[in-house]
């Protein structure tokens, strides 16, 4: 995928990005948690020569810097705006991926103009990605989360998968990725130890965690945040594409997200795909990707 470029942004962090020089049309990667644009990387080398790709790395993944803590998904979709004012990016498409997802509907909702297509894959909800209290006995409550405090102490999710990371301990992140993204399909061996260093590259969990549980630009109110409505700005062609087995962004969630778009968005089940398509079946999500691209 060639090597990584960085742009400084005005607000003094600094992306790294990675680029497949195309023809005329850009499309620009946003990647999820635990990932940067590494994690394309199958999708990029195999995606259509009649396009550009360019990939950054979120601020706090990736060889981008972590100077300032996120506290809204705002931050990273402000960051992407000063990213590809910087590079004199226009007339882009925009693919999210998982919380990328998010960041992709923000960045649209706030700078209309610039994207020309909006591309969701296994995406965050509309409503967010919520975030709920840990019973003593480690089953999940029905009590919201609805501060950073409250979810950097949580002994469920946030503090064993911190561990991870603190102790760099690489079977376990295996493992959770097994579990849950990685049920079928495998990457091989070499390419799965490039992807664990990519994930202890994350310097933000326990940041991204509150940003996704904070997140709403519906019209739905919920214990976390009140809905802004900006969903409405977002007047560009959408697709939505969820594997019709994920088991990190649960059905309800994308029900809310084709609910919110209605009309406006295009939905295609990949079959017998999880979170991670590019590697449960590859052509599948490349052809229903491209195809949006060309109608």
């Amino acid at each position: 995928m060639g090597e990584l470029k960085y742009v400084e942004l005005p607000n003094g962090e600094t992306l790294s990005y990675r680029e497949r020089i195309g023809g005329e049309e850009l499309c620009i990667f946003v990647h999820g948690n635990m990932t940067s644009s590494k994690h394309w990387d199958v999708l990029i080398e195999n995606f259509d020569p009649r396009y550009t790709i360019i990939a950054p790395d979120l601020r706090g993944f990736g060889a981008s810097t972590y100077k300032n803590r996120i506290t809204h998904m705002r931050d990273f979709s402000d960051d992407l705006k000063s990213f590809v004012d910087s590079l004199g990016l226009k007339d882009f498409s925009l693919l999210g991926w998982s919380t990328g997802g998010a960041v992709a509907m923000q960045f649209c909702a706030d700078y209309p103009g610039l994207c020309n297509k909006l591309m969701l894959l296994a995406s965050a909800s509309t409503r967010g990605y919520p975030f709920y209290q840990t019973n003593e006995d480690g089953t999940q409550s029905t009590i919201r989360l609805k501060t950073i405090a409250e979810i950097e102490n949580d002994i469920g999710k946030t503090i064993p998968m911190q561990g991870l990371y603190d102790t760099k301990n690489r079977d376990g992140l295996k493992a959770v990725w097994n579990a849950v993204i990685y049920t079928h399909n495998q990457p091989d061996e070499q390419k799965y130890e490039e992807y664990v260093d990519d994930m202890l590259t994350q310097r933000n969990l326990a940041d991204v965690y509150h940003v996704l549980n904070t997140f709403n630009i519906s019209h739905h109110d919920n214990e976390a945040a009140k809905g802004t409505g900006e969903i409405d700005k977002i007047l560009i062609p959408v697709l939505i594409l969820y594997g019709e087995r994920d088991y990190v962004v649960p059905g309800n969630m994308t029900e809310e997200l084709i609910e919110d778009f209605g009309e406006k968005a295009k939905v295609v089940k990949l079959v017998n795909c999880g979170h991670s398509p590019l590697l449960d079946d590859l052509d599948q999500l490349k052809n229903a990707i491209e195809q949006f691209l060309k109608d």
